[in-house]
């Protein structure tokens, strides 16, 4: 079954007894020039990553904007943040981005912070987030690329180094 599963690029994700994603198996001959392609990865330059993170950054601030706008609310400063990104996000826009955004998607909870094993709803997020990262996973394999090597999420411990929404 993992084998058809594989065969039809699936991603299988597992779970802990807290259900929280603990594991990812994903179809290794995902494109017929996948070693070509990892090695233009591996060989990418730092000015063409911090080029695609900008991009990616922006990109993501304006999907926050257009949820807000969606809900009828307040998105002017994330549309300035959004075009005021540098390459490689120096002033770290994704971080003010998000600061605001959270705090309008739940005014309620005046406390709420994001937080991977923080109080509810981040279980709730956690979740859609391991949906949503599973599924870019996929899409990178499928395309001929590696997860595991990022553009700009750097981190020892983490094997798919794919910014989080």
């Amino acid at each position: 079954m993992l084998a058809k599963l594989l065969a039809n690029n699936t991603a299988l994700i597992t779970c802990d007894d807290t259900h929280h994603p603990t594991g990812m198996m994903l179809n290794l001959d995902g494109h017929s020039l996948q070693s070509q392609k990892f090695q233009a990865q591996v060989d990418a330059t730092v000015p063409l990553k911090k080029q695609l993170w900008q991009q990616t950054v922006a990109a993501k601030i304006n999907n926050q904007a257009a949820m807000l706008a969606f809900r009828r609310l307040e998105n002017k400063l994330l549309l300035n943040l959004a075009a005021s990104v540098k390459s490689g996000d120096t002033e770290n826009c994704e971080a003010q981005a998000a600061s605001y955004y959270w705090k309008r998607v739940f005014p309620g909870e005046l406390a709420f912070r994001r937080e991977r094993y923080g109080p509810p709803p981040n279980n709730l997020l956690n979740y859609g987030y391991a949906i949503l990262r599973a599924l870019v996973a996929r899409s990178l394999v499928a395309s001929g690329l590696l997860p595991t090597l990022g553009i700009h999420h750097r981190n020892q411990y983490n094997a798919i180094a794919l910014p989080m929404m």
